[in-house]
């Protein structure tokens, strides 16, 4: 069973580096959670790095701005790596061609910009690019079942640029590209995925660490803080990093009848049934 702590303080001095989820567990698309950024700048001055990694599917220049407004300040973390910014770096490489057949909304359009890659009809792709359904408000994948057979069956492959499968937006839990993808893959199609869980987004994060801190961070000494067992607690599992847990994001439902007070067993079950591990468990992030 996971250690349940009342706040951060109780396991910093343990870690030199923080790998901290952004959706679920520093705001809810809506407004930041209370604390969260008061507990980043205490971990910040006791001498720590804060890198945001975060499965947002687009540029992490992008984000800044969104956090101001939503009541995180730029000071309270040192950095941000997306799962976006991999996907940028992976089209321009034209990999998989230059014309693109683009899934997801308009505000994820500056993937394209630098990469030399064309956004063109269904018809002329040579692959998909999913940030998540048109309109993600009302859409889930079985929208697009019929439309991906299609594509399967003109073996396009997809690129995912959010593993995620739901995230939560004020009160309301809405489809990202994961819960696309999990269809494509399940109708016979290809999919590469960037972000969390997958290998390379902590690669590149244990390289952005060493350039904040001004030399590599030890992984037994980076911990990384997330609400998905799926994503951020089984990357983190995977890539060898301690984990912490926090159960009142997309997983609120499971850890117990209030969300304030996770329950120690219910929590175990949910980190079980994913096959993960964390060292400790706690509601939402303070200090």
């Amino acid at each position: 069973m996971p250690l349940l702590i009342s706040g951060l303080s109780a396991i910093a001095d343990k870690y030199d580096a923080l790998l901290c989820d952004v959706w679920g567990v520093l705001h809810n698309g809506r407004e930041a959670y209370p604390g969260v950024a008061e507990a980043l700048s205490n971990f910040q001055a006791k001498g720590g790095h804060v890198l945001l990694l975060s499965n947002a599917p687009r540029p992490s220049d992008a984000l800044p701005q969104m956090f101001e407004r939503l009541g995180i300040p730029h000071d309270a973390y040192n950095g941000i790596l997306t799962s976006g910014d991999a996907t940028c770096t992976y089209l321009a490489s034209k990999t998989l061609g230059e014309a693109c057949y683009y899934i997801g909304p308009d505000r994820d359009l500056n993937l394209f910009e630098g990469t030399g890659v064309a956004r063109v009809g269904e018809a002329e792709g040579e692959f998909v690019l999913v940030t998540g359904p048109f309109d993600d408000e009302t859409e889930g994948p079985e929208d697009y079942r019929a439309q991906f057979e299609k594509l399967v069956a003109r073996k396009l492959p997809l690129i995912c640029a959010n593993p995620d499968i739901v995230v939560e937006r004020g009160d309301k839990h809405i489809y990202c590209a994961g819960a696309l993808a999990a269809l494509y893959e399940k109708l016979g199609g290809e999919v590469v995925y960037f972000g969390k869980p997958h290998r390379p987004i902590y690669e590149v994060a244990r390289h952005r660490l060493a350039e904040i801190a001004g030399a590599p961070v030890a992984d037994a000494r980076i911990l990384a803080v997330g609400d998905g067992p799926m994503t951020d607690i089984m990357g983190a599992n995977d890539a060898g990093i301690d984990a912490l847990f926090i159960t009142g994001g997309i997983a609120a439902a499971d850890c117990g009848p209030k969300p304030e007070a996770p329950e120690g067993p219910r929590v175990s079950a949910v980190l079980a049934r994913a096959g993960v591990t964390a060292v400790g468990a706690m509601p939402r992030l303070v200090w």
